[in-house]
């Protein structure tokens, strides 16, 4: 097993693609905390991951973007396990407005969810990293870590801040054996793609078919979306690379849209 033993937090893992990465990484030994805004929700997520073995789970109530909340749960993990040695930074929203329509309030909530959650759950997890001399941390980008769309003004400037963290982190960790990798995911079936859907349909004045075909998988080359799965393989691809050949680096994982 890949992870076997390994202690992983995974944030925004109750459901979605969070989900899925603690699924994958439980079936390969892992413990995995899963870390969601509410207790509740991340307590059954963690319960039914646990059945499945040979991993197991337990439920961490944590906001990403407050700092007391972030280190508090982080100690919590500790306490319970020893220590951390894969963090996922996968909590994050979605919110579209036109540039000169997009409220402040609006603008700060989902850069602080991404940016912010990425840098406090980051600065707590380290010590305990540095303390082993390895680690692995990878954020969740998206294709909007490379490319634009109309209406995701805050998205993308947070998910291409995401890479030059990332980029800053792999040099500042790589002395004590941290590594650090952004997973930038195509449109990915889950609640908050379907919430897009008919968001943006009426943002654009055009049909929810047309949005799915012309909008979020025009430029795939199969027309189709990426899956979970899919990326929880990434997710374990970088949580278990054996060396820092990968580190700092991306992977697009989108059916063709964009490629570099």
């Amino acid at each position: 097993m890949k992870l076997k033993d390994k202690v992983c937090l995974v944030t925004g893992a109750a459901s979605g693609i969070g989900e899925g990465i603690a699924r994958r990484y439980i079936e390969e030994g892992a413990r995995v905390a899963i870390a969601d805004l509410k207790l509740e929700p991340a307590k059954e997520t963690a319960e039914q991951l646990s059945a499945m073995g040979p991993g197991t789970a337990m439920g961490v109530a944590m906001d990403v973007s407050d700092e007391a909340a972030v280190n508090r749960g982080v100690a919590d993990i500790v306490k319970a396990w020893g220590g951390i040695d894969v963090l996922v930074s996968n909590a994050g929203i979605q919110i579209v407005h036109r540039i000169e329509d997009f409220p402040f309030a609006e603008w700060k909530k989902l850069l602080a969810i991404h940016l912010d959650g990425a840098f406090l759950t980051t600065k707590a997890c380290l010590p305990h990293m540095y303390a082993k001399q390895a680690g692995s941390i990878i954020f969740m980008g998206s294709v909007h870590a490379k490319e634009a769309s109309p209406l995701k003004s805050a998205y993308v400037t947070a998910k291409h801040g995401l890479l030059g963290f990332a980029r800053v982190l792999s040099k500042e960790g790589a002395e004590h054996g941290v590594r650090a990798n952004v997973i930038c995911p195509g449109f990915v079936k889950t609640p908050l793609v379907d919430k897009q859907i008919p968001e943006q349909a009426k943002a654009l004045g055009i049909s929810e078919k047309a949005v799915v075909e012309q909008v979020m998988l025009s430029g795939t080359v199969d027309k189709e979306f990426t899956t979970i799965e899919d990326v929880a393989e990434i997710a374990l691809l970088f949580a278990s690379f054996p060396s820092n050949a990968l580190t700092g680096q991306s992977l697009v994982v989108s059916h063709g849209w964009y490629m570099n």
